[in-house]
């Protein structure tokens, strides 16, 4: 349980968490999350969502997806991400998500120390948000769980990749997989794939 999480950084303000999820993947788009809560939420259960099993995030997904007053998921596709470079595709995962909501905040904060401005939207960036603020924690339960499911997903149409279990981060067994069948449509070609610094792979998919 986790008691140390505050409710909002702006009081008074109807605020939206966000964060992403698969920046540092070598293969699938970026996920991020915007979520509102309510003004006096509480749930102790909320935690940053690397510190959670899959049961707690999945569990944790539905009770945000009730109890928010709004939520919205936003995604950038490895070809943006090719063009834009990570950091900005995260940012714009981040604005397709405030997009989506239902709710127009009137704040937002953000997991992390980088952001752009949100049309004339005051809002704070916070390191380790996700641990601090339910609403940045909630939102990273909602990019890590919804990515998951896209990756799980493609990892059946590539089995070779292990994306069931790596879900496109750049583990040993996901780089020889790369060394050995080459690259696929949802690879990162602007990554460094094979890890020697070697950022472009001469493969046909």
């Amino acid at each position: 349980m986790n008691y140390q999480l505050s409710s909002h950084y702006h009081p008074g303000l109807t605020e939206a968490g966000c964060d992403e999820a698969g920046r540092g993947c070598l293969a699938g788009s970026v996920y991020a999350a915007a979520v509102i809560l309510p003004s006096d939420y509480s749930n102790d259960q909320l935690n940053d969502s690397k510190q959670l099993t899959e049961r707690q995030r999945y569990a944790l997904r539905e009770v945000i997806m009730r109890d928010a007053v709004a939520w919205a998921v936003g995604v950038v596709t490895p070809e943006e991400i090719d063009k834009i470079n990570i950091l900005n595709a995260s940012i714009l995962a981040m604005h397709r998500a405030l997009d989506q909501l239902t709710v127009r905040p009137q704040a937002i904060i953000v997991d992390g120390n980088r952001f752009k401005p949100y049309h004339d939207l005051p809002y704070a960036t916070i390191v380790k948000g996700d641990g601090k603020y339910l609403s940045i924690a909630a939102a990273s339960i909602l990019a890590k769980t919804f990515r998951d499911d896209y990756m799980n997903a493609l990892a059946e149409e590539y089995p070779q990749y292990d994306w069931l279990s790596n879900k496109g981060y750049p583990t040993k067994k996901h780089r020889e997989a790369i060394r050995q069948h080459g690259i696929t449509p949802y690879h990162r070609r602007s990554f460094n794939l094979l890890g020697d610094r070697q950022l472009t792979i001469p493969f046909e998919f």
